[in-house]
């Protein structure tokens, strides 16, 4: 990196598209750029997986496709959306990877063109992005790392570590959020990696706390009520100890705010379904889950322990911790910095024994909304750090 001034304009790819329903530490950090002042081109995903010749995947290529041919258009104030116009199978042959690079690096260039912007930042969750990261003359390459995407099933594991340790090599600031991420890229990235966990909007969801009419469909579920919010992932949620769970405790209504991922049709959510005390409400629109989480008695996080969730650290934790909840989750490695703000159970019988701590002492541990550990876990506290590290100032995270 020279010691030219870095610009105000920056080359965000995510790994996540910008319409999907649950929005993640990518669309967070776009829109918190851009009420900085920044201007983000914020670029959908290319893919991590090889497609398969199946009607899914052939309906997600066919919908890439169309929405690769959609103009560059702003979005939010300043954010620009792309929608990449690839061919597919650019992750197993070099020569269609190097025309998707140059399809989408002649539209990003004219964008940054049209604007007079140089050097951009290039801040990437997606470890496949370097050539074309390289190719835009970059002040800063940021690759940000918020989940070990090569553990998700049919993801090329090999291809996957493969690139993103070239990535790795070369980013000028690496961000992981989750000390196990930070363990995996340090070894490569040394010093520039920096640790900053995942975050919540703590205004948002401290609104929970205020009296206000509850959401119809959940006021006619009876209390106690255990509320998860999110997307309904088998190789994320433990479905079979929540089976176990609301079977040994039929008095407790288990709430779920989300729908199962795309592609996922699980045995063991449709048992689920069957129980009176199991309720699947369905997605619900970010405004609307204080709403939600106002009705709680109990928030969970009852999650898998493998590959993907040992470097996973939940967004959805502060989001609880700001409503005011009490949370009782499986033992995530990247929580055990957190243990004195949650329960932690590895089991269901477990489990069931923090559920009862937690009805029967509902505001111990309550945190108010001014308290250091909400205020210093915020997206604009977490976006202060990060930048601070990026134009060379003290830095926040663990690493820097």
């Amino acid at each position: 990196m020279t010691d030219d001034p870095i610009g105000r304009d920056v080359v965000l790819f995510s790994s996540a598209d910008w319409g999907d329903r649950y929005w993640t530490n990518k669309q967070h950090t776009a829109v918190r750029l851009a009420t900085r002042g920044y201007r983000v081109l914020y670029v959908e995903s290319v893919g991590i997986r090889r497609p398969g010749l199946n009607a899914l995947d052939l309906r997600r290529i066919v919908g890439r496709l169309r929405r690769g041919l959609a103009p560059i258009r702003e979005v939010s104030k300043n954010v620009w959306l792309l929608s990449p116009l690839t061919i597919p199978v650019g992750h197993r042959y070099a020569s269609v990877g190097a025309l998707n690079r140059w399809l989408l690096q002649s539209r990003i260039g004219r964008w940054l063109k049209r604007r007079g912007a140089s050097r951009p930042i290039v801040w990437t969750y997606h470890p496949y992005m370097l050539a074309l990261a390289e190719a835009l003359k970059p002040g800063a390459i940021v690759y940000h790392s918020v989940d070990d995407l090569g553990a998700i099933p049919n993801v090329d594991h090999a291809a996957y570590d493969a690139a993103e340790k070239k990535l790795l090599e070369r980013a000028d600031h690496v961000f992981v959020t989750s000390r196990a991420l930070y363990d995996r890229c340090a070894v490569t990235a040394g010093a520039r990696t920096h640790y900053f966990n995942n975050v919540a909007d703590i205004d948002h969801f401290g609104s929970a706390r205020a009296s206000a009419p509850l959401p119809a469909d959940l006021e006619a579920i009876p209390h106690p009520r255990l509320i998860y919010i999110g997307a309904l992932s088998d190789f994320k949620l433990d479905f079979t100890m929540i089976a176990e769970i609301a079977a040994a405790r039929p008095e407790w209504h288990f709430v779920f705010i989300g729908d199962e991922r795309e592609g996922q049709h699980s045995e063991d959510i449709a048992r689920l379904e069957q129980r009176p005390n199991a309720h699947f409400l369905g997605w619900r629109a970010y405004a609307a889950l204080p709403d939600y989480l106002r009705g709680a008695d109990v928030a969970l996080l009852p999650q898998q322990i493998n590959d993907y969730t040992r470097s996973m650290f939940p967004m959805k934790f502060f989001e609880y911790l700001a409503a005011g909840l009490p949370i009782v989750a499986t033992p995530l490695p990247a929580l055990v910095e957190f243990v004195g703000y949650h329960h932690v159970a590895a089991k269901a019988t477990e489990f069931i024994a923090a559920v009862e701590t937690a009805l029967q002492t509902p505001s111990a541990g309550r945190l108010p909304l001014d308290h250091p550990i909400l205020r210093a876990n915020s997206w604009d506290a977490r976006l202060d750090s990060m930048l601070a590290t990026i134009n060379g100032q003290a830095a926040g995270g663990a690493g820097g």
